[in-house]
């Protein structure tokens, strides 16, 4: 006779045999996979990215800090040569979770019928700046026509450049336009082998080192042509994974909070010279502008009209095919959350549609 000790080890292999059988399995459930993409890279293809909260908040390991208590949780950062119509690659296909991205890639995205919602802003109100050569005889956007102009087509920069001209009556058909990423286009300038450029912070590192003049920046002329940079997720990962999209919300919201404060600017720029990119062309990027402005993760009336505006203005300019409706694009939920919970919910100033500011409390 079997001993009791045998029966209820046959029950046992008995009962795995019927689990194998039903397809059941006894592995460990693979961890969660978090895919965060900059749409931009620093020098020499360092993997950082710089000038904006959601910079601070990878360098400085805010996210992972935030989700120490889910260990099968797992964060993989990608930074992006191509910047945003590479991101809008690996979005569609479904290489990414989130982004931090340009307002006109993520327009031409929609266009193209990605599935994303804009959660918060990362990088919002960046001017556009205008380089040419030392001892150019280039002085004013005027005159510009007929000469060989660097813009990064797809990126938030193009937009801003575009709008820019027609401010100074031209047309991208009026110039020789050439599409350059930003190291091709430093190489180009410093070479002379175009007669400007298009772009923002690393022309300012440029000029920091005697090779390139700023004859131009959106700082001087409309709020209209601020460039805006958000982080965008995949509706998908959304409404599977609120609780981590929460988490990541939280930290790159306390990350705002610090890149936010006046004491921590010289902080904030040498964590962002982490990409390899002058130092100094950071402080020239913010020089007469608060952090507070710069850094604030609001996704307020104002944003939102920005991208009603700028996707109009795409449509007009022939940079995307179709009209695209931001109703519904945009998720304050998390944010909103993240705000009420780390106290911050009249930190920043919000502004309304017409770019007023909004008083506490309305």
């Amino acid at each position: 006779m079997y001993s009791i000790k045998s029966r209820v080890l046959n029950v046992l292999w008995m009962s795995l045999a019927l689990l194998v059988a039903a397809g059941g399995s006894l592995a460990v459930a693979e961890p969660l996979r978090v895919r965060i993409g900059f749409a931009s890279v620093g020098s020499d293809n360092r993997q950082f990215a710089g000038g904006s909260s959601a910079a601070v908040a990878h360098s400085e390991r805010y996210v992972d800090d935030e989700l120490r208590d889910l260990p099968d949780v797992k964060i993989e950062w990608s930074f992006f040569k191509g910047a945003g119509p590479a991101v809008n690659e690996a979005f569609a296909n479904n290489q990414l979770d989130f982004a931090i991205q340009g307002d006109l890639p993520q327009i031409i995205g929609r266009a193209n019928g990605l599935k994303t919602k804009i959660i918060l802003a990362s990088g919002a109100h960046a001017p556009t700046y205008l380089a040419v050569p030392k001892d150019s005889p280039i002085k004013r956007i005027e005159d510009l026509r007929g000469k060989k102009v660097s813009i990064f087509r797809g990126t938030n920069n193009h937009l801003a450049a575009v709008k820019a001209l027609a401010g100074h009556g031209l047309q991208e058909k009026d110039l020789q336009v050439i599409n350059m990423d930003t190291a091709t286009t430093n190489a180009a300038l410093i070479s002379r082998d175009i007669d400007a450029a298009f772009g923002n912070f690393p022309l300012a590192g440029l000029v920091d080192k005697g090779l390139a003049e700023i004859i131009y920046t959106t700082k001087q002329d409309s709020r209209s042509y601020e460039r805006h940079a958000t982080l965008i997720g995949q509706e998908v990962f959304l409404r599977a994974h609120p609780d981590v999209t929460q988490k990541i919300v939280n930290a790159i919201v306390r990350a705002a909070k610090w890149s936010s404060d006046e004491a921590n600017r010289d902080a904030f720029f040498e964590i962002s010279g982490r990409t390899g990119f002058p130092v100094a062309g950071y402080k020239f990027d913010f020089s007469n502008q608060e952090l507070k402005y710069r850094n604030s993760p609001l996704i307020d009336d104002s944003i939102i009209e920005h991208y009603r505006f700028q996707a109009k203005q795409a449509k007009e300019y022939g940079l995307v095919r179709r009209e695209v409706d931001v109703n519904g694009w945009f998720d304050r939920s998390f944010l909103d959350k993240a705000l009420a919970s780390q106290g911050l919910t009249n930190y920043w100033q919000a502004y309304d549609a017409s770019g007023k500011p909004v008083a506490i409390g309305q």
